[in-house]
């Protein structure tokens, strides 16, 4: 009998948030919406410009990118990140979340295999395992698998969605433990500019940086994404790259599926990665909203944990689980996420973006002081 989607995926958690979505907007002076990490500010413009400049692009766009794309990605990356690798080694792709989504499949996982996925995770993890017909398994704790078949190992530092930076020795024990076993390790590093902590031990590392994987990036992938660093979410841009000899398997596969992205992306991409000026603009802005955010919670009441970077504040209320706190914080005209969206983990905190315009973040922290 045929398996139909509805049974071998889970609901739609943001579906679930529905009666606290309409709670919020009851409020007089509308919602405040921290619930998802979506850009609200402007599109750059070095952005916008090689946007329009490349519009006149009727032809297919090429599966591996242009050459200017990879080059200016590999050059992000060796500037920002001390991280070398071949611009062929470069792969673009329609945001990330794609990519996360459908890897599994793509790398030729299947029935009988294991995916790995931290305790705490994007529930896309989950989703692309269960889409390649493979059994996913959320553990923080490797070991414990014991002979499990594992065929591929997520991680993601920066955590979404509690902001946890991995530090460079578990990283590396990761790394380790799955090259032992044949395993392909892929780092979701989406936010890894994104660093709140000045000391250097917690600054976000990438699994490709050398003092992570020894300077050999054998069976390691690293994907990235535009949509924080650049607010390039409505344009669909990331990539992945890392070993040669993955990129080139998912280059095959991609190119017989038609996984392509439009070619004035592909150009808008490549002026955004070549320009560290927005983005440092950019982080700043997120820095002053949380320096205004975290504070109103705990003078509130609620206590942040982790948050070390990323887009998010990892709260929760003493003596609330998630969904008490959801409500609680809906009723202030507050929408946040609930933990638990991203496993049984998180069933006792919420997640609240940084995301939302200054003017709704002012909103939201006159509402928590008048509340406490």
């Amino acid at each position: 009998m045929r398996t139909r989607p509805s049974e071998r995926l889970p609901g739609f958690p943001w579906d679930r948030l529905a009666e606290a979505k309409a709670a919020a907007a009851a409020h007089p002076d509308g919602t405040v919406d921290l619930s998802v990490g979506t850009p609200v500010d402007p599109v750059p413009e070095v952005v916008q410009q090689a946007l329009a400049a490349h519009a006149n692009t009727p032809g297919y766009p090429t599966t591996h990118g242009t050459a200017a794309l990879r080059e200016a990605a590999a050059g992000w990356l060796r500037r920002r990140h001390g991280v070398t690798v071949d611009p062929e080694a470069v792969l673009p792709t329609v945001g990330s979340k794609e990519l996360v989504a459908w890897l599994p499949t793509l790398l030729g996982v299947g029935p009988g295999d294991t995916v790995v996925h931290p305790e705490l995770a994007y529930p896309t993890y989950d989703v692309g395992a269960r889409l390649a017909g493979a059994d996913p398994v959320a553990t923080d704790g490797l070991l414990a698998l014991g002979p499990a078949p594992v065929r591929l190992v997520w991680l993601n530092s920066p955590s979404n969605p509690s902001g946890r930076v991995l530090p460079v020795d578990h990283l590396r024990k990761v790394v380790a433990w799955a090259r032992e076993r044949g395993a392909v390790v892929a780092s979701d590093e989406c936010y890894i500019e994104l660093g709140w902590e000045s000391d250097p031990a917690r600054r976000p590392r990438s699994v490709l940086d050398p003092e992570v994987c020894g300077g050999s990036h054998d069976g390691l992938l690293a994907v990235h994404s535009l949509s924080k660093r650049s607010n390039l979410a409505g344009y669909r841009a990331g990539f992945v790259t890392g070993d040669p000899a993955l990129i080139a398997e998912l280059l095959g596969v991609r190119k017989h599926a038609g996984m392509m992205l439009p070619a004035p992306v592909q150009a808008a991409m490549a002026a955004a990665l070549a320009d560290d000026r927005h983005a440092d603009e950019q982080k700043a802005r997120y820095a002053r909203r949380r320096a205004l955010l975290r504070p109103a919670l705990e003078e509130a009441g609620w206590r942040v944990t982790d948050s070390e970077a990323g887009l998010y504040l990892w709260a929760e209320r003493p003596g609330f689980d998630a969904w008490q706190s959801v409500t609680a914080l809906a009723d202030l005209g507050i929408l946040v996420a609930p933990g638990d969206f991203y496993g049984p983990a998180g069933a006792r905190h919420v997640r609240v973006a940084i995301t939302a315009t200054d003017e709704r973040v002012a909103a939201g922290v006159k509402r928590l002081a008048d509340a406490g």
